[in-house]
């Protein structure tokens, strides 16, 4: 059964399009969410990693894509300046969502003074300003010229790992991984007093290791700040690396599940073959490869986490119970229907009497009913799936 808060989510949801249904019924409504998710498929979302050469820029669009250093699709770093003019990096799960690798500021190909006009500054969302060691003039410069133009702009002080390791082997007796940090943090803001409006936040962050030290912290300040439309597409571009990653996706995803029912119950649906439900399988058979892929689950993101965590993929495979790890094509969707009928006629006679749309369209309302209840069933065992994937991986030290 649906959740209290589900329930009054969904509820609001429907009186979004409560004038569409009186004057077109549950057509028009999947016609207008046809629209609705055809616009937030194609949000983009462009996001500049800025900084001085050697800060770790190129590993950090890397590592926040998901890759490693010597994929097809990797940024190329070195102990030089691999990046001689602003390149465009895609997220593997969202194509939309480009991670833009700028060059280092103060090389001898891009002096800081014709640096933002050769850069294009104006066509990204926000700015990462990656530093290795300490924010110099040049990054005060960069973040002043982003506060005229209105954007947001975040520091993150990089190679923080590099950092823990030299203090503790420096100072075996005495090392403080908290107080190394603190001293770190501090170092970062009074460099940065000049900007207008006084030190801004400034993220620790391990390029090669991001479930570490401030990267969730940074998420979440982006998810906060962002714009919904373009938050939840950040989101769902994200690796899968930590558990409130992964529960964020969830909760994204959720929110599509009356969207996606809705829509393959009212647009070129037919009905099923020995089932009192009218669909278009297609679309959900696309929805379920996106819960799929957004968690990671795939082949190639669950062998880059093994190469990551030095395990066996094999191993971190083990845990996933989802009968859709082995595949999700039209036969197993049917398959799936038939088994949710049940519990979707539950969720219609429980939404009827207080969500008027639900109510009004009584007999059609089964076949949105075992969709939604398909789709969510699917959803949570895959989030569990995703979850017990980074468990496994954290013991052993992702």
């Amino acid at each position: 059964m649906a959740d209290e808060e589900e329930f009054t989510d969904l509820k609001e949801e429907f009186e979004k399009f409560k004038d569409e249904f009186e004057s077109g019924g549950l057509a028009a409504v999947a016609s207008k969410i046809k629209s609705h998710l055809e616009d937030m498929d194609n949000v983009q979302l462009n996001i500049a990693i800025t900084g001085e050469s050697g800060s770790g820029k190129s590993t950090f669009v890397n590592c926040i894509r998901g890759l490693g250093a010597e994929e097809k699709e990797s940024a190329k770093t070195g102990v030089v300046e691999e990046t001689m003019e602003p390149t465009m990096y895609p997220c593997p799960k969202n194509p939309n969502v480009r991670f833009w690798d700028l060059p280092g500021i103060g090389t001898s190909n891009f002096q800081a003074d014709q640096y933002l006009e050769k850069v294009r500054f104006d066509q990204y969302d926000f700015f990462i300003i990656i530093a290795s060691e300490r924010f110099r003039a040049n990054h005060i410069t960069l973040a002043q010229a982003v506060q005229k133009m209105g954007k947001k702009f975040y520091f993150v002080r990089s190679k923080i790992d590099a950092d823990i390791y030299a203090d503790k082997t420096q100072r075996k007796s005495s090392f403080d991984e908290k107080k190394t940090l603190e001293k770190i943090r501090q170092n970062c803001v009074d460099c940065l007093q000049k900007l207008e409006g006084g030190s801004p936040s400034v993220f620790l962050i391990s390029g090669i290791k991001l479930h570490l030290y401030d990267f969730h912290k940074l998420e979440e300040t982006l998810e906060k700040e962002l714009p919904k439309h373009k938050r939840d597409a950040f989101l769902q571009a994200l690796p899968n690396i930590s558990l409130q990653i992964s529960e964020g996706k969830r909760k994204v995803l959720r929110a599509r599940i009356w969207k996606l029912a809705a829509l393959s119950c009212g647009v070129a649906a037919v009905p099923i073959p020995g089932l009192s439900v009218v669909c278009d399988v297609a679309i959900l058979v696309r929805e379920l490869r996106l819960y799929y892929n957004t968690f990671s689950l795939d082949d190639e993101s669950l062998q880059s986490l093994a190469q990551r965590v030095d395990k066996p993929v094999e191993d971190l495979k083990s845990v996933i119970k989802s009968p859709l790890a082995k595949e999700i094509s039209t036969d197993v969707v049917l398959k799936l229907l038939t088994t949710a009928v049940g519990g979707g006629l539950m969720l219609v006679e429980y939404w009827a009497s207080t969500i008027p749309i639900i109510g009004s369209i009584a007999a059609g309302g089964i076949s949105f009913g075992t969709t939604y209840y398909m789709l969510k069933s699917c959803l949570e065992e895959l989030a569990e799936d995703a979850k017990n994937v980074l468990t496994r991986a954290v013991e052993s030290g992702v």
